[in-house]
């Protein structure tokens, strides 16, 4: 009941002062119609009701079940496995993040085809799957996160000399949707539960950085797809 009443205080907090500021720009400004604003009211309610059911998802469902995930591969004692299933849970994190869906409908839209939304929906999980079993790499041999860094974005400067100016700016976005509300709690979570195991309770602050490894990876692939088909 405790978790109920903080995410309804948070999600008050967060969707309030969104609508004041819409309300107080129609009253003053906009002067948008009366049958638009509605429907601006209708969404705000039912954006509110989601955003209380879906974090309450996420802490009822997914960070527990990405903790216990994290924490059961290392003991396997294979790295195998733990870098395939940390591929594996990355991409399809990726496929569902509703977030990547619309930014690949909208390229679809705006480059007449010539990107298709499943191809970069393709390309863009694959990138998350890659950035999140290097990061069980990193984990389990306990490396500094500015290796993997350092050298991803070196890269993906590199490739955006190479790649065809209309496909830099989509895979800097690319790179922004997938830290979005579901790949986030999950990665977190798995990175978290990893590192708890390999070293223990006192390091598993080393599972986080995974956000910053998910987002270089679609920047990449998005670069390689324009560097290829571009």
């Amino acid at each position: 009941m405790q978790d109920v009443k903080q995410t309804l205080r948070e999600v008050i907090g967060a969707v309030i002062p969104v609508s004041l500021v819409v309300i107080i720009l129609q009253l003053t400004l906009i002067r948008v119609p009366a049958e638009t604003m509605l429907q601006f009211l209708i969404g705000v309610v039912l954006v509110s009701v989601g955003l209380i059911l879906f974090l309450l998802g996420v802490q009822l469902g997914l960070l527990p079940i990405g903790e216990y995930i994290g924490e059961a591969l290392p003991k396997t004692g294979k790295l195998w496995i733990i870098i395939f299933f940390g591929f594996l849970l990355g991409f399809i994190a990726t496929i569902a993040e509703p977030n990547v869906r619309i930014l690949a409908m909208q390229v679809d839209f705006v480059s007449e085809g010539v990107l298709p939304t499943g191809l970069l929906i393709g390309g863009i999980a694959i990138g998350v799957a890659v950035s999140v079993g290097l990061a069980m790499v990193r984990l389990v041999f306990n490396l500094p996160l500015i290796y993997f860094l350092l050298p991803g974005y070196g890269l993906a400067f590199l490739l955006s000399l190479l790649a065809p100016e209309q496909y830099i700016p989509v895979s800097f976005d690319a790179g922004g949707v997938t830290t979005g509300p579901l790949i986030i709690p999950f990665i977190l979570a798995l990175g978290v539960g990893v590192a708890s195991v390999m070293g223990g309770k006192t390091t598993s602050t080393e599972g986080f950085g995974l956000v910053g490894l998910a987002y270089i990876g679609p920047v990449l692939a998005v670069l390689l797809m324009g560097v290829i088909f571009g």
